[in-house]
């Protein structure tokens, strides 16, 4: 597959075909321009995700949209 091409849910895939991960340096401003307003609600838009993940105990943010944003 190559480099680049868009994968499941419009993520990147490698070239082995992985789908990447988000960065634990990603903001919250721009997780909340994919999920919405409401994400981490409360939290400042400059946080980001490896600090959001941390303070809520997700171990990633699959795991942080199942349980904590609605």
């Amino acid at each position: 597959m190559a480099k680049g091409r868009k994968g499941l849910d419009h993520r990147h895939r490698d070239k082995g075909g992985r789908i990447e991960r988000k960065h634990g340096n990603t903001k919250v401003a721009a997780l909340r321009k994919e999920y919405g307003p409401g994400f981490a609600k409360g939290r400042r838009k400059d946080m980001m995700l490896k600090t959001l993940l941390k303070e809520t105990g997700s171990a990633s943010l699959h795991e942080y949209l199942r349980h904590h944003h609605r």
